[in-house]
């Protein structure tokens, strides 16, 4: 199976996490979002509730501890219940790496049950920051999300300026978490080539702002690789 334009769009959250945006530049971003056909839109939590007519078909993801991770577990749970109870569909929560640094997985378990115990009708994502962690960090915080009741595992906030999602990265996430929990690869993706190969390492969502470009040049970027799409992302 090969990745189209729609498919994308489809597997897409198009993201606006910038801080200070306002409710006009909210407004014109789902009106983009509407007319690009995606199904999601990736929001800051101070942004909700969405005014409906505005938000029209669209989904909600919105972001939880974001994007330091740091904030206390109660807060993080707390954060995610109200942004459920504000309209979000899903929430993506970024872990405390420093509980993931020192391999207190216990801990990292109990946080991210926390959230899930707070949305549990939503899908949830960990979001890792997979450029400040070794992949034996990785792999741990991702069977710890598993553990914990997480939907997915997510590459990065965007904002770390270690960087954001690698095909290793994505690689060694999908191959832990076998298919049991979605991988989203977000952070630096700005080409449809970086799409493409990123799917092709095991992607089967993506966080990004620059969906509109991508899309546009995707017949041009050259023809996706041969990869098999898990039907329940």
């Amino acid at each position: 199976m090969t990745l189209t334009a729609s498919d994308f769009l489809a597997i897409a959250d198009h993201t606006l996490l910038a801080p200070g945006t306002t409710e006009p530049e909210l407004h014109q971003f789902l009106g983009e979002a509407r007319e690009l056909g995606v199904a999601r839109v990736c929001i800051s939590p101070s942004l909700l509730p969405v005014d409906p007519v505005a938000l029209g078909d669209l989904e909600i993801v919105t972001v939880v501890g974001f994007p330091s991770g740091a904030h206390s577990a109660p807060v993080k749970a707390f954060e995610a219940a109200r942004a459920v109870a504000a309209g979000a569909h899903e929430i993506d929560m970024m872990v405390n790496q420093g509980l993931v640094r020192a391999g207190e997985w216990d801990a990292v378990r109990a946080e991210i049950a926390g959230v899930r115990a707070a949305c549990p009708s939503q899908a949830l994502k960990v979001i890792l920051e997979t450029a400040t962690l070794t992949d034996d960090e990785i792999v741990g915080a991702c069977l710890a999300a598993e553990k914990a009741g997480a939907d997915f595992v997510k590459t990065s906030t965007g904002f770390s300026p270690a960087g954001g999602a690698t095909v290793h990265a994505v690689r060694l996430m999908a191959e832990t978490v076998g298919g049991r929990l979605g991988v989203k690869a977000s952070g630096g993706i700005r080409t449809a080539d970086a799409v493409r190969e990123l799917w092709a390492a095991g992607a089967t969502r993506f966080g990004v702002s620059a969906t509109a470009t991508m899309a546009r040049e995707w017949d041009a970027a050259g023809a996706p690789p041969a990869h098999a799409a898990p039907d329940q992302y």
